[in-house]
């Protein structure tokens, strides 16, 4: 037999787990994961920042609902992914991040001066990941993994963190080859009684209404969601991470406009308001406004979730499940008035953005929409066009909108596109980023090129941080430190071997169209200053 060692026990584990691509950057203490990494068939992304091969993991998991594994060296690189995976764990994104570690025997000591030792390295990731495991022997390593991708992957999802020591990834081993793991976490069933005082409530509601949370994307509910509403002719309004999972035309659709008051005082409205797969934290509940005065049921994966903001029926469990179980249990109702209220709705947030003159802000937001093919994913880095995209862009089918904001990170567009890319390489993907934004990956163009990934990158080009720019002259009456050098990005693209065309708003549509056709990577770059639509969260705004 070849001679093995503990990084042939990774990479066998995380193929026995089901894992095909890994995501990472190699490092001094994690050479012996990375060099049995040629020995295996796990196909291998490798980013030019350790948070940018964060970021990829993330959409990488979020596309495809399973693990994403991402490999990382020890000190400086595994701490540059901590505000990926705080990503990940506000979005519940299942990455298993695995981490060399300093030798065996200095673990714990910081005394050693090894290079990149850390007195306590998975200190850093206790409050940021679900769940810290530190290997110590080589037969540790498959048990380990499969006990990390089970907690990935257990409700509510998110990322976890291996360590396992340089001399363990490169000692010789006689463990033998690893051909079976499982890790396949309990369903998430909520209680029968819970589901049964639930139907009887929304079935006995006059104005009953539902949000619809991320919970319902990553659930895979999205049909089950539609049966529900349309059983009780109930409105539908889907947070910013749950874009897609109600379609956007259907007449009781309210669409994503959750950072307005008129579709606030809707829900406040509702005499039961069936809230899935969300905390009702800031954004979901328009910056803590939202009021209800009704009962509110609220379906939640994450325990420490529910009711946290709100009273209410608190039933933990799976969003698909809890829904099919209420499809089953609600007696159904027709309510002509119901798509009704929903139309006067949208008239009222339509006739409010009509008055503020933000006809280029909604023009550039619709040449997106039609140049996109509808089961394209798309990536939204924190920009004023993504911050439009999160209440106005319809995203047609569930999961395939993905923005950063769960931790509200700069830099999420490009490379979580690039792990889109990695995870269906057949269909085109879109990253849309603001020029500040871009400079956080825009190593990552070489990343692109050099695996072929077919993402048109569109640059929003300001000059500045266009958000923390507006949001400073609203406060203080002018804005500091938010104005920005940069470089040509068409000819920084193209130095990369990356095709890049600069346009304007009125060609927008076709150049990114033409893109978005082409094969492999391409560049869009689109100088324009965009404003955000008023504050909606207060009265009478």
């Amino acid at each position: 037999m070849t001679a093995r060692n503990g990084g042939d026990l990774v990479v066998e584990s995380l193929a026995a787990l089901g894992a095909t691509t890994v995501f990472g950057l190699p490092g001094q203490h994690a050479l012996g994961t990375f060099d049995a990494l040629r020995r295996s068939t796990l196909s291998y992304v490798g980013l030019r920042v350790e948070n940018n091969a964060g970021f990829a993991a993330d959409a990488y998991a979020r596309v495809t609902g399973g693990v994403a594994p991402l490999l990382v060296s020890t000190g400086p690189g595994a701490l540059m992914t901590l505000a990926a995976l705080q990503e990940s764990a506000a979005a519940s994104a299942p990455v298993l991040a695995i981490s060399s570690q300093v030798p065996t025997a200095g673990l714990g000591g910081g005394r050693h001066g090894y290079l990149h030792e850390l007195r306590d390295q998975k200190a850093s990731f206790r409050d940021v990941v679900k769940s810290v495991h530190t290997v110590r022997t080589a037969s540790q390593i498959p048990s380990a993994l499969a006990e990390a991708w089970e907690s990935a992957l257990t409700a509510p999802y998110g990322p976890v963190w291996v360590e396992i020591p340089q001399d363990v990834l490169l000692a010789d081993t006689g463990v033998p080859p690893v051909t079976a793991l499982r890790a396949v976490p309990r369903p998430l069933e909520p209680r029968a009684e819970l589901i049964t005082e639930a139907a009887r409530l929304l079935s006995g509601a006059q104005r009953p209404v539902i949000l619809a949370g991320g919970g319902v994307v990553r659930s895979g509910a999205a049909a089950e969601l539609l049966a529900l509403a349309e059983q009780l002719d109930a409105p539908v309004a889907s947070t910013f991470g749950g874009k897609g999972a109600f379609p956007w035309e259907h007449p009781l659709s309210l669409q994503s406009w959750i950072e307005d008051r008129h579709t606030t005082d809707f829900l406040e409205a509702a005499d039961v308001l069936l809230v899935v797969g969300s905390g009702l934290g800031e954004l979901s509940s328009n910056y803590h406004t939202f009021r209800p005065r009704g009962r509110v049921i609220q379906i939640e994966a994450d325990l420490g979730k529910l009711e946290s903001n709100h009273p209410a029926l608190g039933i933990h469990g799976d969003a698909r499940l809890s829904l099919a179980a209420l499809c089953d249990l609600t007696v159904p109702r027709q309510d002509e008035a119901a798509a009704k209220a929903v139309a006067e709705v949208l008239a009222l947030v339509g006739d409010r953005i009509a008055g503020q003159d933000l006809g280029l802000e909604q023009q550039l937001l619709a040449a997106v929409r039609d140049a996109l093919p509808d089961t394209s994913p798309s990536c939204w880095d924190m920009t004023i066009l993504g911050y439009w995209a999160w209440s106005a862009f319809d995203a047609r089918h569930p999961n395939t909108m993905h923005s950063a904001q769960g931790a509200g990170g700069l830099g999420y567009g490009f490379p979580a596109a690039l792990g889109a890319a990695a995870a269906d390489p057949t269909r085109p993907v879109l990253a849309v980023s603001g020029d500040g934004g871009a400079m956080y990956s825009i190593a990552e163009l070489a990343t692109a090129r050099q695996y072929g990934l077919p993402v048109t990158w569109l640059i929003v080009d300001d000059g500045g941080y266009g958000i923390l720019r507006e949001y400073m002259t609203d406060a203080f009456g002018q804005a500091t430190a938010t104005e920005l050098a940069r470089p040509d990005f068409v000819a920084l693209a193209e130095s990369f071997g990356v095709p890049a065309i600069a346009t304007t708003p009125g060609t927008l549509r076709d150049d990114l169209a033409a893109a978005l056709a082409a094969p492999g990577p391409s560049v869009v770059v689109l100088p324009a200053h965009l404003r955000m639509f008023a504050p909606t969260h207060l009265i009478g705004s």
